[in-house]
């Protein structure tokens, strides 16, 4: 307390002291900070901008200064570098919600999203309350070639336990992904075995496909469902669809629900398949001119005429909302599903010299009527990441009618049909979401891995019969019956999801085809899950009886207020 009282005392003298100081030496202060700065600055392969360069330089100094001061004199020990990850992070959240900061340790496995292969041992797994479980091996993949099956439990990998040890996927991921060529051993123990077993495998290279699947529903309609826009992506479409075309394919579904975005480039080359001529697909506005692009279709496309429907949905974000925007602009194909997220800024990845990776928002994403993508995000962060929840609080998931758009944001596609910016794609044909399975116990179950599980196991006691029967004759005979649906729940009850009968009753009919789905996906693979999950399907069912009634063409071309 004197202490604190002496230095109360002293303050007027002190401060008198320190203006004399400061009026003798400003001068050479301030040109000393100024060639520090440029040095600094110099030393940095990027500059400020010409229209605000001295605040630039003084904020740059000044969180120098302050990290400095917080490294040496802090009362803790800190971690300098964390302390710079955050408030970068922080930073970059003032600008907008998509310009983000990647630590280096964290960068390869950013980028491995968008990424067509890795060196793994090719397995595809799920989390089943704490114990790493095989859902599938990959065709042709180091794991299938030695004999995995679904149902394996993984217990350990190169000796260390990772089934209950709390692990993350990632975790999972990072100790069965290697350099090609390593060998890694997987202790298993299987259904029926009393003793685990040793499996070592070589690991290769292993394809990351971003077209889930591609198969025709009937003699003339196909459909393609496409997870993400990665670096291969527009290869294995246009290998999907030239095959799909090859066996009579006449009209398309393209399913983007629940595509995130990624490559632009590769979305556009996908739209250029169906687009003719020499017609606007994409552009873009930043900052002056640096960043303004225009894209047009240019090539011979492999679908141009035939009948097209996209569904989308909440998940579509991005890269698959340009894709969805583009071909609703020309009227070249009919929308099915729900609003899309609304994510029109387009990032560019920058490294820098710690490996780390900045991606700044550099531009807008306009279609070829001209609505801006982007939903408003002035709110912030937080308001921002609740849109979707204030959606479905609004009713927009289940009523067309309370999707509002602002009137002055109104556009007209090529044949004169009204549409909207302000915020994501709207497609033609509202689906809502089904209200069967919109209910908290079904959502839980879902949540925790217990549905999933259970058709795990559900295929693990039919196997034998399962590898006697077509995918044929399964669809026509497998059936889950009422017993194992009381056995669902009973196993829910057990993980700490309350069982709720009338909801368990509702949602019967969805989970049955869910599960009957996931059976099928363990005993033939992906083709057979998306054509079991076909029956409660409703966009789908939607775009279907669109083809066949072949309303899409009439959709298209009948102007709308």
């Amino acid at each position: 307390m004197k202490l604190a009282s002496g230095l109360e005392a002293s303050q007027p003298v002190v401060a008198a002291r320190k203006r004399s100081v400061w009026a003798r030496w400003r001068q050479p202060i301030l040109l000393s900070a100024a060639l520090a700065c440029g040095v600094l600055l110099g030393a940095n392969p990027f500059r400020p901008s010409e229209q605000n360069p001295d605040a630039t330089a003084r904020g740059y100094l000044k969180f120098k200064e302050i990290l400095s001061y917080v490294d040496r004199e802090y009362v803790d020990s800190v971690n300098a570098e964390e302390l710079s990850d955050y408030a970068i992070k922080r930073l970059l959240e003032r600008l907008d919600p998509h310009s983000t900061y990647i630590p280096a340790k964290e960068q390869q496995q950013a980028a491995a999203f968008l990424q067509s292969d890795y060196d793994g041992v090719g397995v595809e797994f799920n989390l089943f309350r704490d114990t790493v479980t095989v859902v599938s091996p990959l065709s042709g993949g180091p794991a299938e070639q030695a004999g995995m099956q679904p149902g394996d439990r993984i217990l350990a990998v190169d000796g260390q336990n990772v089934s209950g040890q709390h692990y993350t996927t990632d975790h999972v991921f990072a100790r069965l992904r290697g350099p090609r060529g390593s060998t890694v051993r997987l202790l298993l123990l299987r259904r029926g075995q009393t003793r685990p077993m040793m499996f070592a495998l070589t690991r290769n290279r292993i394809p990351n496909s971003s077209v889930d699947v591609a198969y025709l529903i009937d003699e003339q309609t196909g459909y393609i469902k496409v997870s993400r826009f990665a670096a291969g992506t527009y290869d294995e479409f246009k290998a999907a669809l030239g095959r799909l075309r090859r066996e009579g394919m006449e009209k398309l579904v393209l399913d983007l629900r629940g595509n995130p975005g990624g490559y632009l480039d590769r979305a556009t080359k996908v739209a250029d398949e169906f687009i003719a001529g020499t017609r606007k697909i994409v552009y873009t506005d930043g900052k002056g001119d640096q960043y303004d692009s225009q894209t047009f279709s240019r090539v011979l496309g492999e679908f141009e005429d035939g009948q097209l429907v996209v569904l989308v949905d909440e998940g579509s974000a991005s890269a698959s909302e340009v894709l969805a925007g583009a071909l609703q602009d020309h009227d070249r194909a009919l929308l099915v599903g729900r609003r899309t997220f609304g994510k029109g800024l387009v990032q560019q990845p920058i490294t820098l010299n710690d490996g780390s990776e900045l991606r700044l928002t550099i531009a807008r994403y306009y279609t070829p009527s001209g609505r801006s993508i982007q939903k408003p995000y002035r709110n912030g962060v937080a308001a921002y990441d609740r849109e979707l929840q204030e959606r479905y609080a609004r009713g927009e998931a289940f009523h067309a009618d309370s999707v509002h758009f602002a009137p002055e944001l109104r556009f007209r596609t090529s044949h004169g049909r009204t549409v909207y910016g302000g915020g994501g794609i709207m497609p033609d044909l509202f689906v809502p979401r089904d209200t069967l399975v919109n209910n908290r116990y079904y959502a839980r179950l879902q949540a925790a891995n217990v549905v999933r599980e259970f058709a795990l196991n559900l295929y693990q006691q039919h196997r034998p019969e399962l590898e006697q029967m077509t995918q044929q004759q399964f669809a026509r005979t497998f059936e889950v019956s009422d017993v194992q649906l009381q056995a669902l729940a009973a196993r829910g009850a057990q993980d700490g999801v309350r069982t709720d009968a009338a909801s368990l009753r509702r949602s019967a009919a969805a989970l049955r085809v869910q599960l009957k789905a996931l059976v099928a996906r363990s005993a033939y693979g992906k083709d057979a899950y998306y054509a079991v999950m076909r029956d409660q399907d409703l966009e789908l069912q939607q775009a279907l009886r669109a083809l066949q009634n072949g309303s899409t063409k009439l959709a298209l071309k009948q102007p709308s207020e």
